[in-house]
């Protein structure tokens, strides 16, 4: 053993590698400490743009925590809902990025899709049934956006109004069969004119609603291949139609703006409405609700008991297919669609969560003062486009709407309607454009 220290060419071979790793070892501690040095650059100096409309942007005091805590500066381009779209065609149109985070509506998704102006989002399973709304955003095996906005379509009740006609909570109805019994009642007892309230105007909420009534009621509206189920749109193309000869709708909903015929359950000026979930919070709004503390909720209704499944339409951010910081925009998304970050977004613009964790820690804590149904409907939203939204739906959109509203107005009968409306949806269907 003393000889092999002693021999001067294993000792040199020895110093070589001592000499050797320490080179290395000092060149890795240098590599490693450039890195930091760039990965916090990079982090001081990240900046992205998110183009959203003002009543769904984060404040200014949530960007700055998102800043703190991942280096990144978030412009927020505040756009109108209706120019957002015609502003990601022009910039796509020259390979550009309108905002590196956009708005994505959920009828533009097939679109967008086809287009290829969306980059695909990772989504692990568990956000994935946390949030249901996101299979609206997603086209065969890809994710394109995420929902920030809830969109379920809820069915409201006046409960005081119920109550002067002998309807109490254990008398709700569970059936359209049961609703048209109290619909009589309201009306016999002249407590209200008009008990449902229904859009049956030229725009877009006829067509959503129409669509959540034949989904909720019988189960579907379009067939597997993306056809029209003539079925389904006849039944409440003459549901609808009865409806109207019998009082129930308001004749004035053919020219009324859909908007104002929602607001019409703030203003007492229906018993009966499916609406979106903005009106948990609006109708106990004493600054714009004359009902303050008088509505809830109900289970959605098939025709002759609880609906399996609901819709929703939503809002939802995706990233740009040109964005050039897309590591960037997949952090801010994954923040936005925070469990914390929906309570605080509840909280500051009163948006309704998406997350059903959240909704049901919302109720628990009481910020939904009377929640009703809200948490079951919430986790059985579905999309009623069996291959996702198709990318022709605004062209598809306005047909339905066009012919419901020229129904309303007896300028067709329930069949010709149905037969016009089959007749526009499947040649849409069948050419895919």
């Amino acid at each position: 053993m003393k000889n092999f220290y002693n021999n001067p060419k294993i000792t040199k071979i020895i110093f070589s590698i001592i000499s050797l790793s320490l080179v290395f070892m000092l060149t890795a501690c240098q590599n490693k400490k450039e890195e930091t040095k760039e990965t916090e650059k990079n982090k001081e100096n990240a900046e992205i743009t998110v183009m959203i409309p003002d009543w769904g942007a984060p404040t200014e005091e949530m960007l700055k925590e998102f800043k703190d805590e991942t280096g990144i500066t978030v412009t927020v381009l505040p756009t109108a809902w209706d120019d957002i779209k015609s502003k990601i065609s022009i910039a796509a149109a020259g390979k550009k990025a309108a905002a590196d985070v956009i708005e994505v509506d959920w009828s533009w998704v097939g679109e967008f899709d086809s287009a290829g102006w969306l980059e695909p989002l990772q989504v692990d399973e568990a956000t994935q049934k946390d949030i249901p709304s996101i299979s609206y955003f997603q086209v065969k095996d890809k994710i394109y956006a995420i929902p920030y906005a809830n969109g379920i379509r809820l069915s409201y009740i006046n409960k005081e109004m119920f109550s002067k006609a002998g309807i109490n909570e254990a008398d709700y109805p569970k059936s359209w069969s049961e609703m048209e019994a109290i619909f009589d009642k309201l009306k016999q007892n002249k407590i209200i004119e008009y008990p449902m309230l229904f859009s049956l105007n030229a725009e877009e909420i006829t067509t959503t609603s129409f669509l959540t009534i034949a989904y909720t009621r019988n189960g579907k509206i379009f067939n597997n291949d993306d056809t029209l189920n003539k079925e389904s749109a006849l039944d409440i193309l003459q549901l609808l139609r009865k409806y109207l000869d019998k009082g129930y709708i308001n004749p004035a909903s053919t020219s009324t703006p859909g908007i104002d015929v929602f607001r019409g359950i703030n203003n007492a000026q229906g018993a009966f409405l499916i609406g979106p979930t903005s009106h948990i919070t609006s109708t106990n709004d004493p600054k714009v609700s004359k009902v303050v503390g008088q509505i809830t909720t109900i289970p959605a209704m098939a025709k002759d008991g609880p609906a399996k499944e609901t819709v929703t339409f939503t809002e939802a951010v995706g990233i740009s297919a040109y964005s050039q910081n897309k590591e960037a925009a997949k952090k801010f998304i994954e923040w936005f669609s925070r469990p914390e970050t929906q309570l605080k977004l509840n909280k500051a613009i009163n948006n309704m969560p998406t997350r059903t964790s959240v909704i049901e820690e919302m109720v628990k804590n009481g910020t939904i003062k009377d929640p009703g149904s809200i948490i079951e409907q919430s986790k059985i939203v579905v999309s009623p486009f069996p291959n996702g939204v198709p990318k022709y739906y605004t062209k598809m959109s306005t047909e339905i709407f066009n012919i419901i509203n020229q129904m309303g107005q007896r300028k067709f009968t329930p069949e010709q309607a149905a037969d016009l409306m089959e007749q526009k949806v499947n040649e849409l269907a069948k050419n895919k454009n």
